[in-house]
């Protein structure tokens, strides 16, 4: 009847809401770091990679594809032989899409695939699967969701610009 009265609210101490807020403030500005290392694309012609010469690329065909909810993808099929002395796992290639209105060229850059099989669809997969010894040759498929509008409908130039060698 005389004691002091127990302290009302019961709640969660100031100092844990403090260390809470500050946890949070942590992970916000590590995934803010994170996403500002993401190497981008370049977007300007690059030059050849050195090894470039080496994988000469024939047979280009392209042709498209239209999803059920719409979408459409186009490729390019070719075929490269390493012509080389060393074994090549890895293949980064610039494709040029020209246009007839004296506009900039629409730029992708891509690693390139090998085409694992054709049955009972084209399945591919990434260069270091299956790395291209010396004197392989392989087929290859490069795929995209968008083409410019102004694409004057020409097959695009390939660049390689880009080899990782064993």
């Amino acid at each position: 009847m005389f004691a002091s009265k127990p302290p009302e609210g019961g709640g969660i101490p100031v100092m844990a809401w403090g260390v809470a807020g500050l946890a949070v403030l942590v992970v916000v500005v590590v995934l803010v770091m994170m996403g500002r290392h993401k190497a981008t694309a370049p977007t300007t012609v690059q030059p050849l990679a050195p090894y470039a010469a080496n994988l000469p690329m024939s047979q280009l065909a392209m042709s498209e594809s239209t999803s059920l909810s719409g979408g459409k993808s186009t490729f390019i099929d070719g075929h490269i032989r390493n012509t080389g002395n060393q074994s090549v796992s890895g293949i980064t290639v610039q494709v040029i899409f020209r246009n007839d209105e004296a506009m900039p060229p629409q730029i992708d850059t891509l690693p390139l695939s090998l085409v694992r099989t054709r049955e009972p669809y084209v399945d591919t997969q990434p260069v270091s699967a299956a790395p291209l010894k010396p004197g392989d040759e392989r087929d290859f498929r490069l795929i995209f969701e968008s083409i410019p509008a102004n694409w004057n409908t020409q097959i695009p130039e390939i660049r390689v610009i880009q080899v990782e060698r064993k």
